[in-house]
């Protein structure tokens, strides 16, 4: 029997109702879907390598046993304050490394179309399991109907106050409160090459997300996304299944274009 919803408009009232697609009643694959997840992130690795010369440009020689001395390999001549420095082997300063990473090594892992495909309707069906939600820590109330559908006029909205409004009506501000308070600023745990990280929250999927970006782009863990450029990494980050998500009616129509026929 196909789930039917309640649709709401940005006051947070219910305007009508909503039969959902056949592929939101997909099985949940988690295993499908954390492959899925890491095979897209993966093509996004940059390859590192090193110069095969480095470390190795010196006239560093081992002078061989019978000296009461390391067989490392010592440099020669007398231009370096101390006598038989040593050099060229992993274990001196400035050597070679023992295993250097190579732009050869195979970083991209790959996935068929068909696993990607059914990782995707996967994904798409978790958004309506509320026990996978809260699993993912998100905050919502107790009698929170899951998946959470609201009329087109989102999509029009351009000022982050009403954004936060509309949250507020729909009762999950409360989730973006708890992503803007879970942010690890340096310390234990933190990535380098990033001041911070910042938890997930909301996922908003519109059809064209060129005018309602700007009023929920401020908010933290929040992001918007076109319906035809959904992927499997915005509605399961981490590879966790199960994000809290707002679809608009014309969202699932341009999905149901896109899915519909890879749901049999």
């Amino acid at each position: 029997m196909t789930k039917t919803v309640s649709i709401y408009d940005l006051e947070g009232k219910s305007i009508g109702k909503l039969e959902l697609p056949k592929y939101f009643e997909t099985p949940v694959r988690a295993d499908l879907i954390r492959r899925a997840v890491v095979a897209l992130q993966s093509g996004t690795f940059q390859p590192q390598g090193r110069d095969p010369m480095a470390g190795k440009r010196t006239t560093a020689e081992s002078i061989g046993v019978g000296h009461a001395m390391s067989r490392v390999p010592r440099v020669k001549g007398d231009r370096y304050p101390r006598g038989n420095l040593a050099g060229f082997a992993p274990n001196t300063v400035k050597g070679r490394l023992t295993w250097p990473p190579t732009t050869s090594k195979t970083l991209r892992k790959k996935l068929n179309r068909k696993e990607l495909k059914q990782a995707m309707l996967s994904a798409v069906a978790a958004t309506t399991s509320s026990d996978l939600a809260r699993a993912r820590g998100h905050r919502f109330p107790p009698d929170f109907e899951l998946p959470l559908i609201v009329s087109n006029d989102v999509e029009q909205v351009t000022e982050s106050s009403e954004a936060m409004k509309i949250l507020k009506n729909l009762k999950i501000w409360d989730d973006v409160e708890r992503a803007s308070k879970r942010r690890n600023r340096g310390g234990r745990g933190s990535i380098r090459g990033r001041p911070h990280k910042q938890s997930v929250s909301v996922l908003l999927v519109v059809e064209k997300k060129q005018v309602v970006q700007r009023a929920f782009r401020n908010l933290p863990g929040v992001k918007v996304v076109d319906a035809t450029s959904l992927n499997v990494c915005d509605l399961a980050p981490g590879t966790h299944p199960g994000r809290l998500t707002i679809w608009t009616q014309s969202a699932i129509k341009s999905l149901d274009t896109r899915l519909g026929d890879n749901a049999n």
